[in-house]
């Protein structure tokens, strides 16, 4: 079975199934994706670090799968039901879907209406009509009357083999199959605003009257649907098609399952409404329930993917490096609170400034930054944006233009998501002891100038806020996910063993928590590492920890001009041969691209390290310890614009992308509310994946499209020399207004809505019959 499960991993995969087996034999040894992707490229024939999550994730569910299977398979011998045929069927479902339906006849479930029936001894009766429709129900019936039962009158007994016949229809797995498949394609979700609830849900209001086809419904859309119904301001339904006809179609399905026909015989009226009874009060339930649950996992699937793409991209922005840093936590009433921060992140000073009302301290507050930025040579200044943000941004210049000819003095606005959290967190209190919890977001706003990746860490990454709808997903699905980025990114960069905290530390190929813990005791007790091999002195670190982590850690200026490179000091064999080779020296063949690139990889492979790893250790030599993250710059916010309300159309401004969804990216402009351009806006071309075009971190230059005050709206767009345009209403609903040209009422929009049938009610009898007759089930 695992050879199975592999070659069919290496099939989605597109990759072969040599290179899947080795992956999977890596990772059960308990080897970490970011070492697998970098210092085993021969045995996975140079998997990527996307390709082996992918494989990872698929891997488990797989698994998950066959536990399952094997499950099923035992509890339907047991019940002494297990034919060849269903054992077949089985061992050949692929999904989960599909083996639970298999098992859906052979449950344990409670005692149902068509249980109670079988008990009565209906069952014959129902095989009866079914298998031969020339009988009369009524005349039928009569024979099966058991007054201990309850079963007093032939009504009776055809409602129990209703029952039965209900239930069998449900549970039969091919069936169902099909018909979810045919409703998914063809299916909508329709959303309507229940009654009362238009003022407190107007943030829904894009789905007050609205449909879409499932297979069209994008994954920010289904969540935002659903969220208007949890919050219950939204009623949503899921039905077959656009019309009753649909509906129809399915009933025809299930009628040509099993053999019912309209051939006027005495019991295929009876059948018929057999067949519609099951479909409305069962099958169609079931479906709405599967493909409600679809469309989530679908939507919760992408939104966990565009977090986590956005979340990598947050990681890996640009730091501004070792500079002296002062951070500003900004505020009204409670002031702005301080902190400088030295090259390293070590916390120089701090303080609180009252600059904006009430109490206005504006050239005090100017007067005691100045005075830091004296004292401790003060090089950037970060702002946090939240609340007083532009007014201190305000502050800010005036600072630099005091400064101006006498110290270079930049500013930065960054995002303060989540320093809250950290500010209150158990590690902030271990690292900053003794310090107020307010003071605490100002160090964490200057470090994370210095180095995004280094400061984030310390944060839980659904605190960071770059993800759409994330507190409406699956905890552990999107803990797992953003866990993984965080993991690639930070060894994607590597880590100075020297410096790196706790958090950052843990996060390193191979070390727990509780190991980066035991590194800095370590450290402040032995002082700095000298080389990469004294880590084997730290409690609880053991050879296969090594291992995973070494080639991440760095120590520049150590013993070993190799440590402070990605080379992994089990490939240093490989290193000694280049140099004699080359008769250089560590210190002199670092950094010689001449010499290096005249060298041909292959002369120095071997069967442990082949070509893919040598390649890597002479591009590492050229270049050693190379930070993968862009060049830091940052936006200008333009002069006089500080509210929504000093936006106008056609403004042109420079800004911050801070988050990228599915339908677009959030611009940072400067006015405390992130404004959209929409994926139609990113470019002059058709973009299919808004990162294709931006990612968080990025600066734009974008023009005003339009405001809208009342919620708090900016449409922004990227495509500067487009003509202004009056934007179209209704925002990002897409989709189909019921109601407008293309749905069920009206033309044009301004028809008044038809009456519709509901999923849940019965079709009409001339669909029913359009339906008959197209599967030649009547005449």
């Amino acid at each position: 079975m695992a050879q199975a499960i592999d070659q069919r991993i290496a099939e989605e995969l597109s990759v072969g199934s040599h290179q899947v087996r080795a992956a999977v034999a890596l990772l059960d040894d308990g080897s970490t994706v970011p070492f697998i992707s970098r210092y085993r490229k021969e045995a996975t024939g140079g998997l990527s670090d996307e390709q082996l999550r992918a494989l990872e994730e698929r891997l488990g569910y797989l698994r998950e799968l066959e536990a399952r299977r094997k499950a099923v398979l035992e509890s339907i011998g047991e019940q002494g039901k297990l034919t060849e045929a269903l054992a077949a069927q089985i061992e050949a479902a692929d999904t989960k879907a599909r083996l639970e339906d298999l098992y859906a006849p052979f449950k344990v479930k409670r005692r149902t209406k068509a249980q109670i029936a079988r008990e009565a001894g209906l069952e014959p009766l129902a095989d009866l009509l079914l298998s031969d429709p020339s009988q009369d129900p009524e005349t039928a019936a009569a024979a099966f009357l058991n007054p201990e039962a309850e079963v007093n009158d032939a009504a009776a007994a055809l409602a129990g083999a209703r029952a039965i016949l209900t239930e069998r229809f449900g549970e039969d797995p091919d069936l169902i199959g099909d018909l979810r498949e045919r409703m998914w394609k063809r299916g909508r979700l329709v959303s309507t605003v229940r009654a009362g609830a238009e003022e407190k849900g107007a943030k829904f209001s894009d789905y007050f009257d609205f449909a879409e086809t499932f297979t069209t419904l994008p994954s920010h859309r289904v969540l935002a649907l659903m969220r208007g119904e949890k919050e219950e301001v939204l009623s949503l339904a899921l039905e077959p098609g656009e019309s009753e006809v649909d509906g129809a179609d399915c009933e025809a399905m299930i009628a040509a399952r099993f053999g019912i026909a309209d051939a006027r015989r005495p019991a295929d009226a009876w059948l018929l409404k057999t067949v519609s009874w099951a479909w409305r009060t069962r099958i169609l339930v079931k479906l709405g329930v599967d493909l409600r649950m679809r469309l989530w996992q679908l939507a919760e699937d992408e939104a966990v993917r565009v977090f986590a793409a956005n979340l990598k991209d947050l990681l890996l922005a640009a730091p501004a490096g070792q500079k002296t840093v002062m951070g500003l936590d900004p505020g009204f009433r409670t002031g702005v609170k301080v902190a400088v921060v030295d090259a390293t992140g070590k916390v120089l000073a701090t303080t609180a400034i009252y600059p904006h009302q009430p109490q206005n301290q504006w050239d005090a507050s100017l007067a005691t930054l100045g005075a830091l930025v004296e004292q401790h040579d003060v090089q950037l200044i970060a702002i946090g944006n939240g609340t007083a943000s532009r007014e201190t941004d305000r502050l800010g210049a005036d600072l630099i233009k005091a400064f101006a000819g006498v110290a270079e003095l930049s500013k930065i606005v960054v995002s303060e998501a989540g320093a809250s959290i950290y500010s209150a967190s158990a590690y902030a209190t271990k690292e900053l002891p003794g310090m107020d919890v307010s003071l605490r977001g100002a160090v964490s706003i200057a470090r994370r100038l210095q180095d995004p990746l280094a400061e984030l860490v310390k944060i839980e990454p659904k605190h960071i806020g770059v993800g759409q709808y994330q507190h409406d997903l699956t905890e552990a699905k999107l803990t797992r996910s953003l866990e993984a980025v965080v993991e690639d990114a930070v060894n994607a960069v590597g880590v100075d063993l020297n410096t790196a905290s706790v958090p950052l530390l843990s996060q390193v190929s191979g070390l727990s928590e509780s190991v980066a813990a035991n590194i800095v005791a370590f450290r402040d007790e032995h002082g700095r590492f000298p080389d990469r091999k004294a880590l084997l002195g730290v409690p609880r670190l053991g050879p296969k920890a090594f291992e995973q982590a070494a080639g991440f850690l760095r120590v520049p200026g150590g013993a070993n001009p190799l440590d402070g490179s990605s080379v992994h000091p089990e490939a240093y064999p490989v290193v000694e041969r280049i140099l004699a080779a080359t008769g250089a020296s560590v210190s002199g063949i670092v950094g010689d691209a001449k010499t290096l690139r005249g060298l041909k990889p292959a002369d120095f492979a071997d069967e442990r390290f082949g070509v893919p790893t040598v390649s890597d250790i002479l591009a590492e030599l050229e270049k050693p310890g190379r930070d993968p993250r862009p060049e830091f710059k940052a936006a200008t916010f333009k002069e006089g614009v500080e509210k929504v309300g000093d936006l106008k159309p056609g403004m042109l401004l420079e800004g911050a992308v801070t988050n990228v969804a599915a339908f677009g990216a959030f611009v940072d402009i400067g006015v405390h509310q992130d404004g959209l351009v929409h994926i139609s806006a990113l470019a002059n071309r058709f973009v299919e994946d808004p990162r294709e075009i931006v990612k968080p971190g990025d600066v734009v230059k974008v023009k005003v499209v339009s405001v809208d005050l009342q919620r708090q709206r900016i449409s922004l767009t990227m495509r500067l020399d487009d003509p202004e345009q009056k934007p179209e209403a209704g925002g990002d609903a897409g989709g189909q207004r019921r109601g407008q040209g293309g749905g069920k009422g009206g033309k044009g929009g301004g028809g008044k809505q038809q009456p519709r049938q509901r999923g849940g009610q019965a079709a009409p009898q001339s669909a029913m019959a359009e339906a008959l007759r197209r599967a030649g089930l009547t005449k």
